[in-house]
Parts: C-alpha cells; sequence; structure tokens
C-alpha cells in the first residue's frame, strides 16, 4: 500500500508541475500568442477570465468577434 500512495504522490507531484504562476494559468505569454483567426473557442457565454484560465485556456477579449477565451498554441502539454 505504500509503494501505491507513493506513486500516486508522484503523479500529483509531476502534474503540478505542469503549470506555473503568470497571468496565465500554467501558460506563458507565447503559447497564448495565437492569431485572431487562428483561435479554437475554448469557453462559452460570458466566461470570466479566471474561468478560462482555470481550463487551461488563454483569454484575450480586446479583439472583438473571435473566441475571447481560446486553446493555447500547440506544444504546450506536459511530457513525461
Amino acid at each position: 500500500m505504500e509503494a501505491r500512495a507513493r506513486w500516486l504522490l508522484l503523479v500529483v507531484l509531476a502534474l503540478g508541475s505542469c503549470s506555473s504562476s503568470g497571468e496565465y494559468v500554467g501558460l506563458s505569454e507565447n503559447q497564448c500568442a495565437v492569431p485572431a483567426r487562428a483561435r479554437v473557442d475554448c469557453g462559452y457565454p460570458e466566461v470570466s477570465p479566471e474561468q478560462c484560465n482555470s481550463r487551461g485556456c488563454c483569454f484575450d477579449a480586446s479583439i472583438p468577434e473571435v473566441p475571447w477565451c481560446f486553446k493555447p498554441l500547440q506544444g504546450t502539454e506536459c511530457t513525461f
């Protein structure tokens, strides 16, 4: 049972190391530099920046008529 607990702790710590603090939860500003036409919607109507970021998505409301909550650039997934 102790080995199982250690394995679970290791997994939780590894997943936690994939995020960093900053403007985007777990994302860098470069990962959220997605051109307006290339944005893939990641939210829902009236999603807040905090809710969007907690989903692992980027939020930018500066451009009208494009998704404000959108998926980051590829290559943002954690690898082990």
